[in-house]
């Protein structure tokens, strides 16, 4: 954590009644093929919430994606994070109103974890300001501490393409921007995957030929992402995880293995069972999506999606 944040004096709860903030969170693909556990995309579909301080209790709605389905108490997983971030600052989490509107599809490979929890560390951010200011990397430090890996939760927290890495000081990012001719392409299947599942299935070793192939493609994916988009197919070649968890979801298998020979660049998104398309022209991924109609054996929704370039975001709303 910064100096400055950690010498700031925290006002009184008290103070914070009545106290409200509007958050907006992007969803995201990680892993983007060869980047396992490194790479990550922000996505222009949100998940968002209203907080407001009040005088007593826990209050949750729900819409959207997961009413009726998440819980509507402490262990709801934006409380959590907020409760996470207040306590690592020396505060107690104050009574608050959650209203959240969601539209990330959960256990679909979407980051809906990621965040649920960027979601809470980002209203704890709003609420605390400007007694306290966190900084980008004490956000991705917190958000990471609960997540265990920052592929997620650097791209919904900074926006565009991230590169995140783990140094013996905490998580680390680097934000790159996307050219404008990727068109990103999200099907999603009815069905959901664990990704503590899909993790059960990654050996803890790798063929060394594997692992050079891997970081060889790495490397041309963040060239072909932001500078050459028509070198995307060959870029997004894996060999380090998406086979391995093929068993796992074998239509999202034999999909990829029909989007890449006919030409699109298909990769598993996150842990699973979407595919995301890293189309570079419209028209093409208007294709792909002609593509899994005719071939997909269950429904699948196709989200065309823009990349978002803002990250997360928190704005405050006044008192009445």
């Amino acid at each position: 954590m910064s100096a400055a944040s950690a010498e700031a004096t925290p006002a009184p709860e008290a103070t914070l009644v009545g106290r409200r903030v509007h958050v907006k969170v992007p969803a995201t693909s990680a892993n983007l093929g060869p980047g396992f556990d490194t790479l990550g995309l922000a996505l222009a579909r949100y998940d968002e919430l209203d907080v407001e301080v009040i005088d007593d209790g826990l209050e949750i709605e729900v819409h959207g994606v997961g009413a009726g389905e998440v819980p509507l108490d402490a262990s709801h997983l934006v409380v959590r994070a907020m409760a996470h971030a207040f306590s690592r600052y020396g505060r107690e989490l104050p009574s608050i109103r959650l209203v959240a509107h969601n539209a990330i599809p959960h256990g679909r490979g979407l980051g809906s974890s990621g965040a649920a929890i960027v979601a809470g560390v980002m209203a704890a951010k709003g609420l605390l300001e400007p007694e306290l200011d966190l900084s980008a990397d004490d956000l991705l430090e917190l958000a990471t501490e609960l997540e265990g890996h920052p592929d997620n939760v650097a791209p919904a927290l900074f926006g565009g393409l991230t590169i995140a890495w783990m140094t013996p000081d905490g998580p680390r990012h680097k934000k790159l921007m996307v050219h404008r001719g990727v068109s990103p392409l999200v099907l999603v299947p009815e069905h959901e995957m664990s990704t503590a599942l899909a993790r059960s299935l990654q050996p803890q070793s790798v063929p060394h030929e594997d692992a050079v192939f891997n970081v060889s493609r790495s490397a041309l994916l963040v060239a072909a992402l932001i500078q050459s988009p028509e070198l995307l197919l060959a870029a997004t070649e894996d060999k380090l995880h998406q086979s391995y968890r093929a068993e796992a979801m074998p239509e999202t298998d034999r999909l990829i293995r029909l989007l890449r020979a006919a030409g699109h660049p298909a990769v598993v998104s996150g842990a699973g069972p979407s595919i995301l398309v890293l189309a570079s022209d419209p028209s093409e991924r208007a294709d792909a999506v002609r593509l899994v109609e005719e071939s997909a054996d269950t429904a699948w929704q196709a989200l065309p999606l823009a990349v978002d370039f803002l990250g997360a975001t928190v704005t405050a709303a006044d008192r009445d």
